[in-house]
C-alpha cells in the first residue's frame, strides 16, 4: 500500500498551526500496518505533536531499525530526513548523524525486539552517551514480523495467542534507560491519545536523551486474554503518575489550578513543563525514585505511565565533546584542514 499515494487535494479550511503547515504536511504513506495496530496510533500522536509545536518538516531526522515499528517512520513526516538502518543499529547510526548536524531533532523510532535484543547494547550505550534525541520504542511484547514469538519485554507468566506460557523474566526498558543515565524518561500507551501527544512534544523539547517506551498492542498476536501487552490489560492496568501538557515559553503564562497540584519544570531551552500531579509524594527530579517506583509498582502488575524522569541540568553528547557548534557540511577545507602545526600541536596534547 506504500506505493498508493495519498491524494493532494484537501479541504482548504483545514487547521494550520503558526508556520502555515496542516495536518497532511505532518503524514508520509499509506500505512501497510493490521487495521488496528498501536503503531499507527504512535504515528497519529507524532504527527499531532510536530503540528502542535509547528517543526519544519526538513528540519527532522526519523531514523529506525527493523520491525513493524521500524516501518512506521515511512507513515509519518513524508518531507523529512530518513534512514531505515539494520536490525538493533539505529542508535549508532542515528548518533553518526547527531554528530554530523546537530541542527535537525532526531527521531528514533524502534521496537521491543530490535532494542531489547539484538539492540540492547546500542540502546545502552546511546543513553549513556546523552545523544540528544527523542528514543521512541513501540512495545507490544512479540515479534510481530515472524509470527508472534515473545520478545524481551514480554512479561513473565504472559501468554501467547497460541496459549504459551512466557517463563523469561522480562527487560523494562524505562527502568534501564533510568540507570544509564537518560535525562527524560517516559512511559505511555498507544491508546491513550490525551497522554502521548504533550509526551512527545516534551522529549521533542527536551535537549538531552529522551527515552519514551509506548506500550502498543498487536492486533494479530498479542491482544488477547493472558497477555500483558492487551489493549485490556493496559487500561485496566494503567498507572497514571501525572497529567500534562506542554506550554511553550514565548508569552506569559497563567495557571488556574489548586494550589499544590501543579510543578513547572524549566527546559533546558527556556520552554515550560506544566504537570499535574495525582501522587503529591512523586518527584520526577529523583531518579531513584522513579526506579523503585517501577518496580514497586511491576510487582503489583501495574504499568506505570506518564512523565517518570526529568533532569534539572540535562547535556547531550556535543557538550561532553566540544565539539563544533556548525554541521560538519558547513565547515570550510580552511576548518577542515586546519595544516601541519594544527596537527603537532594536538599530537603533542597527547603524549
Amino acid at each position: 500500500m506504500t506505493y498508493i499515494a495519498k491524494p493532494k487535494f484537501h479541504h482548504p479550511a483545514l487547521p494550520k498551526n503558526e508556520l502555515g503547515y496542516t495536518h497532511r504536511d505532518y503524514e508520509g504513506t499509506i500505512s501497510t500496518l493490521c487495521a488496528g495496530c498501536g503503531h499507527d496510533s504512535i504515528t497519529g500522536a507524532i504527527i499531532e505533536a510536530c503540528f502542535e509545536l509547528s517543526i519544519e518538516p526538513h528540519k527532522v531526522a526519523k531514523i529506525s531499525g527493523i520491525g513493524c515499528s521500524s516501518k512506521t517512520p515511512t507513515y509519518f513526516l513524508g518531507n523529512s530526513h530518513g534512514f531505515n538502518s539494520v536490525h538493533g543499529r539505529m542508535p549508532s547510526v542515528l548518533t553518526g548523524a547527531n554528530l554530523a548536524n546537530r541542527d535537525l531533532i532526531y527521531l528514533g523510532v524502534s521496537g521491543d525486539g530490535d532494542s531489547a535484543s539484538i539492540g540492547l547494547g546500542q540502546f545502552a550505550h546511546v543513553m549513556r552517551r546523552g545523544v540528544n534525541m527523542v528514543y521512541i520504542v513501540e512495545n507490544n511484547g512479540v515479534y510481530g514480523l515472524t509470527k508472534g514469538q515473545f520478545s524481551a519485554t514480554a512479561d513473565r507468566g504472559s501468554k501467547s495467542k497460541r496459549g504459551v506460557i512466557n517463563t523469561d523474566n522480562s527487560i523494562d526498558l524505562a527502568a534501564m534507560a533510568l540507570q544509564l543515565g537518560a535525562t527524560f524518561v517516559a512511559r505511555s500507551f498507544s491508546g491513550d491519545k490525551k497522554q502521548l501527544v504533550p509526551i512527545i512534544k516534551a522529549a521533542i523539547e527536551h535537549k538531552g536523551a529522551a527515552f519514551l517506551d509506548v506500550i502498543s498492542p498487536c492486533v494479530a498476536f498479542n491482544n488477547h486474554a493472558g497477555s500483558t501487552k492487551s489493549f485490556d490489560y493496559v487500561r485496566e492496568h494503567n498507572e497514571a503518575v501525572n497529567r500534562l501538557d506542554v506550554l511553550a515559553g514565548r508569552a506569559p503564562i497563567a495557571v488556574d489550578y489548586a494550589e499544590g497540584t501543579v510543578q513547572l519544570v524549566e527546559q533546558h531551552d527556556g520552554t515550560t513543563l506544566a504537570l499535574r500531579k495525582l501522587g503529591a509524594d512523586y518527584d520526577i527530579h529523583d531518579r531513584y525514585a522513579a526506579m523503585n517506583f517501577l518496580q514497586k509498582h511491576a510487582a503489583k502488575g501495574q504499568i506505570v505511565t506518564g512523565v517518570l524522569y526529568i533532569a534539572d541540568d540535562p547535556q547531550d553528547l556535543h557538550a561532553s565533546l566540544k565539539t563544533v557548534s556548525q554541521p560538519l557540511n558547513a565547515l570550510s577545507e580552511k576548518e577542515l584542514c586546519p595544516g601541519s602545526a594544527a596537527l603537532d600541536r594536538m599530537n603533542a596534547s597527547l603524549r
